[in-house]
Formats: C-alpha cells, sequence, structure tokens
C-alpha cells in the first residue's frame, strides 16, 4: 500500500518540545555544581533511574542495577532520588519560566523534564514583521506592546541542527524565499521553522543563564514530530525537522516519512508497549521474543515503522481489527496509523494551575501480606496528602489585625495574618494494585503488566488544614483504603503485589483571581472594594435649602461609593452636618406628608411637584408629547 500523504493543513502550527538534560541529575548539580565533572547516578529502591552524561560515557545507563554500576564505574557518585520534592519545584520553576513565552498560554507538562509549548502565535506574529530587504539583520519580537523586548537573529539560516542537511537547509534556498514573501508550501514552512529555531536557541539560553538548567528541544509541527525529533541530537542542542513534509516533487520524498520511518514502532509516542508487541506479533506472525532481563520489560525484536505501513493491506481498518478488543478506544486504528505517517492533530493543553490529578505509587519485589500492605498505604498516604495541600492549597493575605496592648485599651496593628486556601478539591480516591501471576508449571513466570483499580469519593476529612498530616493519614488508610484493598484482593494473602498506587483524581477548582479558575471568589472582592473604588470617591457640592433672601446654602458632603455601615443618630454633630439636607437641629430637609423638600416646585402642565432643578428636564419631556 503506498504512503499516506500528509495534509499541508496539517502543518500551519509550530511547536517546540524541550527536554531537560538528565533532569534528576541536574537539579543535584544546580545544588552543587562541583558534581557536574564527576560521574553521578541518581538512585531509587536498586536502580539508576538516571545519570548525567559523564557517567553515561563511562558505560552507565537507565535502568541499571546499583551493583553492575558500581562494578561498570566505581568512582560513581550514587545520590537517593526517593524524595521527589525537589525534582517537582524544580519542575514548577522551569515550566512557569517557559509558559511565559506561549502567548496564547498553550503550555503543557509531560512528566517532570518535558514541556510542549504552541508558538504558532509568536511566529506568525514576527513573520508578517520581516524585512524582506535586510534579512540577514532581523529582529525578533517577543513582545506584542513593547517592541524593544526581544532579540536581532539572521533570517537566511536555521540555527542548531537540523534534520536531514538539504538544499532546503542552504541559506541560498532560504534568502531565496525571503526575498519573496508571497511564496507558500515549502517556503512559507520553512520560514516558520526558521524563526522557530531562532527563538528555541534564545529560549535555552535563557533557561540556561536563569536557572542553570539546560534542555534539548525539537521544533516541528505537531507533538509527536517535535518530540521525536529532539532526540536526535543531545545534550543541550537543538533539532529542527526541515521541509518539504509532502512529497512535493518526484525526486523528492517527504522528510516527514524518511524521518517516522526509521523508528521502531516501540519508540512511538501514543504506541504503548502492549500496542506494540500486538504489532510486532502481526508483522512477524509470532510472538516477538521479548528480553525477560530488562527491569522493565522490552522487545528484542525491532520492528520499524516502515515494515508496518508498507505491508501489505495495512491501513486503519486492519489496524482496528489488530488493536481493537474489550476496552480499546474507538478509532484506535485511525489514530495508529496517523502517528505511523507522522500525523499528529493533538492540541496543545493550556497551562493549568493545578494539575489533573494527583497519583503516587510505589513498584515492590513482593508484597503479599496485610501488614505491609498497611504500611506501604500510610507511606503513600502521607505522600499524598501532603502533595494535595502543596499543589492544590494557595496563601492569600487576610486585612490587618488589631490587639489591645498590654495593659491598655488602645489597640495597635498586629500585621496581617496569613491563611490558606483549596484551589481544587478533588472528588475521587483510586487505588491501583499490579499483582503477578502465578508460577507456570514449568517454573516460569509470564510478565503481566495489568493493573486493576478500586474507586471511591474523596472522603472530606481530607480538606482540614488544622488536624496533623500523621492524623489524617491513619483515618483514610483504616477507613478507605483498607476496605477498598479488601473489595480488590478478597484473599487474605497471597496477592505477590508488584506495584501499588492511589491517586486524588476528578478534580472540581474552586473560584479564584486567576484566569485560569472556573470563578472568581467572591469573598476577595469584597475585601478589595474598598482598594478598588478608591478612585471614584470624590467631594460633591450640592444645593441645599434657601434662606430668607433667597441665597442658596451649600453644604459640602462626601458621597462614598462603600457603603455606611454607622446609622446618621449615632454619629456626631460634625458627622451629620456632612449629611446631605440633614440641618444642625437634626430636622430633616424633607417636609410633609407628601415627602416632598422644601422649596419645591410645581409642573403647571401635570402638577408633579419636584425638586426646582428637574424641572427644566421635566419640561422637556412634555415637550416630545
Amino acid at each position: 500500500m503506498a504512503p499516506r500523504k500528509l495534509d499541508m493543513a496539517k502543518h500551519d502550527r509550530v511547536i517546540l518540545h524541550f527536554d531537560y538534560d538528565a533532569f534528576y541529575a541536574a537539579c543535584f548539580e544546580v545544588q552543587n555544581p562541583a558534581l557536574r565533572s564527576l560521574p553521578l547516578a541518581v538512585q531509587q529502591k536498586q536502580i539508576i533511574v538516571t545519570c548525567n552524561y559523564e557517567a553515561r560515557r563511562r558505560g552507565l545507563h537507565k535502568l541499571q542495577l546499583i551493583k553492575e554500576a558500581r562494578r561498570a564505574c566505581p568512582d560513581v557518585v550514587v545520590l537517593l532520588g526517593e524524595d521527589l520534592t525537589p525534582f517537582r519545584n524544580a519542575s514548577k520553576k522551569l515550566y512557569n519560566f517557559l509558559r511565559k513565552y506561549a502567548w496564547t498560554d498553550k503550555a503543557e507538562r509531560l512528566g517532570f523534564d518535558e514541556v510542549f509549548l504552541d508558538v504558532s502565535d509568536v511566529v506568525v506574529y514576527n513573520l508578517e514583521l520581516l524585512n524582506y530587504n535586510n534579512s540577514s539583520c532581523s529582529f525578533f519580537h517577543l513582545n506584542r506592546n513593547d517592541p524593544t523586548i526581544g532579540f536581532p537573529f539572521d533570517l537566511t539560516s536555521f540555527v542548531g541542527c537540523t534534520y536531514p542537511e538539504s538544499p532546503f537547509t542552504s541559506s541560498s534556498f532560504i534568502s531565496s524565499i525571503a526575498s519573496s514573501p508571497e511564496a507558500g508550501g515549502i517556503g512559507d514552512l520553512t520560514l516558520r521553522l526558521v524563526l522557530a529555531s531562532h527563538l528555541a536557541q534564545h529560549l535555552r539560553h535563557l533557561l540556561e543563564e536563569q536557572t542553570s538548567f539546560t534542555a534539548t528541544v525539537g521544533i516541528s509541527t505537531n507533538k509527536l514530530l517535535s518530540k521525536l525529533v529532539g532526540n536526535v541530537n543531545k545534550p543541550n542542542s537543538q533539532t529542527t525537522l526541515v521541509p518539504p513534509y509532502i512529497r512535493a516533487f518526484d525526486d523528492i520524498d517527504s522528510n516527514v516519512t524518511a524521518f517516522v520511518d526509521a523508528h521502531d514502532i516501540g519508540r512511538i509516542p501514543g504506541i504503548g508497549f502492549k500496542l506494540a508487541q500486538k504489532i510486532r506479533k502481526h508483522v512477524l506472525g509470532r510472538e516477538a521474543d521479548f528480553d525477560a532481563g530488562l527491569v522493565y520489560g522490552g522487545s528484542k525484536e525491532k520492528v520499524h515503522v516502515r515494515d508496518v505501513r508498507l505491508l501489505a493491506n495495512m491501513g486503519p481498518e486492519l489496524l482496528d481489527r489488530i488493536l481493537g478488543g474489550p476496552g480499546s478506544p474507538q478509532g484506535i486504528g485511525a489514530r495508529i496509523w496517523s502517528l505511523l505517517n507522522g500525523v499528529d492533530d493533538t492540541e496543545v493543553g493550556k497551562a493549568r494551575s493545578v494539575p489533573r490529578q494527583i497519583s503516587i505509587e510505589d513498584s515492590y519485589i513482593r508484597l503479599d501480606s496485610i501488614n505491609d500492605v498497611k504500611k506501604e498505604l500510610k507511606t503513600l498516604g502521607k505522600s499524598l496528602v501532603r502533595r494535595l495541600q502543596l499543589d492544590l492549597t494557595e496563601y492569600e493575605d487576610e486585612e490587618d489585625i488589631l490587639s489591645n496592648d498590654e495593659g491598655g485599651s488602645e489597640l495597635r496593628k498586629v500585621g496581617p495574618i496569613q491563611s490558606k486556601r483549596w484551589m481544587a478539591f478533588p472528588q475521587t480516591l483510586r487505588l491501583t494494585t499490579r499483582p503477578r501471576l502465578p508460577m507456570n508449571p514449568d517454573g516460569t513466570r509470564t510478565r503481566s503488566f495489568n493493573r486493576i483499580c478500586r474507586s471511591s469519593r474523596m472522603p472530606s476529612f481530607v480538606f482540614s488544614l488544622v488536624q496533623s498530616i500523621d492524623d489524617l493519614v491513619e483515618k483514610l488508610v483504616n477507613d478507605f483504603l483498607i476496605p477498598m484493598f479488601h473489595k480488590l484482593h478478597p484473599e487474605h494473602s497471597g496477592w505477590n503485589l508488584s506495584l501499588v498506587n492511589i491517586a486524588a483524581t476528578n478534580m472540581v477548582e474552586t473560584a479564584t483571581n486567576s484566569k485560569e479558575s472556573a470563578g472568581r471568589d467572591i469573598g476577595k472582592m469584597f475585601k478589595r472594594q474598598e482598594d478598588v473604588l478608591k478612585e471614584w470617591r470624590f467631594d460633591d457640592v450640592i444645593s441645599g435649602p434657601w434662606d430668607d433672601k433667597g441665597v442658596v446654602q451649600e453644604h459640602t458632603s462626601q458621597i462614598n461609593v462603600a457603603t455606611e455601615s454607622e446609622p446618621i443618630e449615632n454619629r456626631s454633630r460634625n458627622s451629620r452636618l456632612q449629611e446631605p439636607w440633614v440641618y444642625e437641629d437634626g430636622v430633616s430637609s424633607w417636609n410633609g406628608e407628601d415627602d416632598m423638600p422644601d422649596g419645591d416646585a410645581e409642573c403647571k402642565l401635570c402638577g408633579a411637584k419636584m425638586f426646582r432643578f428637574a424641572m427644566s428636564a421635566h419640561e422637556q419631556w412634555h415637550s416630545q408629547f
């Protein structure tokens, strides 16, 4: 079957994918720069979860057992990384730095160490401002409102690495299309990617300068391609997937097709281990040879995208039959077929003030007694409650409070007090486990990655900010998690669990003053009313009663938009003089049972009584009829 051609309309975006280099190790290196020149590994359990590039140069790698790592590199520095708090805090800091450069706020985190930025609007804005008569001395604008914020760049060349090296990356070609701003197709896409490459380099340099973290960036037109192309040149580098993105000429193939074809199907984002194994089985006509020695499993036999895409009768319908079944999402065949052809229409998610869910899990060699389960649930529960309070609460300033001086009645200002408020409430508590399958008759065990879960409503006491975390966790485990566990595993023992996960899901955001919130906080609006309405207060001179000589007595009153809480009868004599239409003797200027003012006027046409100043407008009203 012929390769599917990609629609040019699919490539009207510009997506940057940031991948922080050896992130866990980098967090320790930022705290202690002396570690940068040493082989450094971060340990969780008995496994290396990551290591810096100096350690990789000496033969260490991810998911390597600690004893093997020490054997390969005796002078390796191993640091414990089971407390994720410093990594989480660093990830938030870097994310908040990058999201400022996505004008539409389309900045999506993937784990701790990856961020997608949709910079289409930034690139298009600068594309419209380009001076094609002097392309080598261009200026990239980073702010719509301030034209001085930005950086100079050379439009006639890509910056950083490109995939592949082709005539479309030469300065002569880029100069030719830069001199023809009306050029479309390859020319327009090339210019947008050139702009994006310069923006990516600028952000990488700012990131390193201001945070001491480095990142590798992939630049393309969708999330799939930008993530894949960023892996080509690591670390601290960037790669742009250059046009043509479709087969524009008979002798020039699509760079997208050639690039994606070279990947093993298990390396394509969106195709997980189970789906990849099903596809391999269909292509090979048998089960793919499985490497049981790997920590998280893997296939010894590679099946590349090209092998799948060019297979006889391969297409969305056949993939539906291969991958479909109970629990499979509808249209999975079309989705996977698009990924195999480099098409990914998923949008970059907008920045969120709260996560969609908070999940804590741990893996075990063997967990099969209720006492051990309860102990681990308490450990995980404590981490979950801490995460809830850290990620879902914020400090707010209350009004200044007053306190009596010792031995006296005079009040003095103590200062503002701070309290915490919840930004969101998770509605669901979920418990997930992964039991190992029983041994086979031949003494082997079939590896399984299947998880089972049970959900319940989130108990309201979890949101207490007064009780200690230990008390909350004790109640959460005994009253909720243990009963949920017994429903998952009615057997008294023998579960042989390899993983336990507890999660808070189904977030409902509360009203805040941020743009991303579900509503506005009415309480804060009232508290800020005095300051907000300050500029609308004014002194007004109004006409009061007339004396015997016909001279108007003027009373100055301060009109305050904010409501007065003190009743008139409780105010002082001077205070009452400030009220409109109140005399010094306390008699109101309102007169008679008709509740009309002194010196009132009467309309000769209709007999209506009113203030004299209103008569002119009243007569104009009569003149309309």
